[in-house]
Formats: structure tokens, C-alpha cells, sequence
């Protein structure tokens, strides 16, 4: 599998269901979401921004897509989080298993973050993404078409110390029509 197969395959609405330990506040949370995965147009306008801001060559990007989510979470049942982030993969040369993830918004920090990908001899896409304050380590791979795994640890800058760590179990909704 490369990040284009990883794209195709991640379209779609996924259902989530997440466990996260705050090993700074010492707290357990559970959220419960709907995601939505849309492919882009490498022409769209948010791409181009993306990439200017970026300092990327967008002939160089390859199956941009939007990820947006709203749920629900046990720790303030009164709030809904809800988010979007446009999300661009830019591949090494010839490469198409190692590369470049630009985000709009980072997972770490809620502002535009450059990560380093690649995809393990198992299929599992693994993301590094260094913020100013904090680092996050993301890991995704799918058991079945319609069932995938995510593991997410956000760590000190340094690397050495991890603040949160959350495991999500993710099922594609089938329409029924």
C-alpha cells in the first residue's frame, strides 16, 4: 500500500470510538464520533494555499482530502467537538510509501503543521509531526476494508515524555440504499 491507496482506502463516513489517557491531568476520556473523509481536487483553492503557505511545489502534492468530525465526549457531555482540516500527502521522489503530510490544522496545535510520513511492510501509515510545543506520533492501519485502527501519542518537544495517548477503533458506515 502507498499513500494513495491509504487515501482511497480512508474515504468515506467512519464512526469513532476513542479512549484517551491525559498522563498530565491524570484523566481518562472517551469520545465517540462521526468522520468524514472527502477527496479534494488538486486544484482546489484551500490546495493551493495550503502548499503556498507550505513553501510546496502543488505539482507535487498527490490525493489531497478533507477530514472532518463532530462527537461527543464523557468528559463535558455538554459540548460537541466538531473540526476540519484539509490534509495534502507530498510523496519523496518516486516514493510514493514516504513523504510529506501538510495539515491545515496540526493534531497537536490547532495551526498549519508539515509532517513527516511513511507506511511500514504492514500497511501501517505512520505519521511524525514536530509542533513548538509538543510532538505527535499518529499510527493507522485497517484490519478489514471497513475497519481501521488508530493509535495517537502527543509527546514533550523533546520526545522524551508523552502527555496524552489515545487508541481509536473506526467502522465505515455502509449505506444501506
Amino acid at each position: 500500500m502507498d499513500v494513495v491507496e491509504f487515501v482511497e482506502c480512508s474515504i468515506g463516513r467512519w464512526r469513532s470510538q476513542r479512549s484517551g489517557h491525559s498522563l498530565a491531568l491524570s484523566h481518562f476520556e472517551e469520545v465517540r464520533s462521526t468522520i468524514d473523509i472527502v477527496s479534494l481536487p488538486k486544484t482546489a483553492p484551500e490546495i493551493i494555499e495550503l502548499c503556498k503557505y507550505s513553501g510546496v511545489d502543488m505539482a507535487d502534492a498527490v490525493s489531497p482530502f478533507q477530514m472532518s468530525w463532530q462527537g461527543e465526549s464523557d468528559w463535558d457531555e455538554n459540548e460537541i467537538i466538531k473540526g476540519s482540516c484539509i490534509l495534502v500527502p507530498i510523496p519523496n521522489t518516486n516514493n510514493l510509501k514516504k513523504g510529506k503530510l501538510l495539515r491545515s490544522q496540526g493534531y497537536a496545535e490547532t495551526i498549519p503543521a508539515m509532517g513527516e510520513y511513511y507506511i511500514t511492510e504492514d500497511e501501517t501509515f505512520v505519521l511524525h509531526t514536530e509542533y513548538d510545543s509538543a510532538a505527535a506520533e499518529e499510527k493507522i492501519w485497517f484490519h478489514t476494508p471497513n475497519l481501521r485502527f488508530r493509535i495517537s501519542l502527543i509527546k514533550t518537544s523533546d520526545g522524551n515524555g508523552v502527555l496524552t495517548a489515545s487508541f481509536s477503533s473506526e467502522i465505515r458506515s455502509l449505506s444501506t440504499a
